[in-house]
């Protein structure tokens, strides 16, 4: 399993959102955050903003999945063909385990499901 956290444009948000219920991947965490990237934040006039709005979203899928995921949030993401700067960053990482907590339920990688004693 990987975790997907993709920092988006706040007006591309839904646009990420919509095409990731559409490809059949409706699980999403979506959190709004601040940040800059390379460039350093952006000036408008004499005055400078360090830390400009973004989305955060973040989902769990199977490895299998990774590239079709990928380019899904790529394609919705960007503001124009080849993109722009602050059009954001994709992150992905390794999960182990996942816990669902209502049943008790454990899933390891691999896909193996196991209850948990509580």
């Amino acid at each position: 399993m990987l975790m997907i956290r993709s920092i988006v444009r706040p007006e591309r948000v839904h646009n990420v959102m919509a095409a990731l219920m559409e490809a059949g991947f409706p699980g999403v965490t979506k959190m709004s955050v601040v940040g800059r990237g390379k460039q350093r934040g952006i000036k408008i006039g004499e005055i400078r903003y360090d830390e400009i709005p973004k989305e955060l979203l973040m989902t769990v899928i199977k490895e299998a999945d990774k590239e079709f995921v990928i380019q899904t949030i790529i394609k919705a993401a960007r503001t124009s063909g080849n993109g722009a700067y602050g059009d954001g960053k994709i992150f992905i990482t390794t999960v182990e385990e996942v816990y669902t907590i209502s049943s008790g339920i454990r899933e390891m990688a691999g896909g193996k499901l196991e209850e948990v004693a509580i």
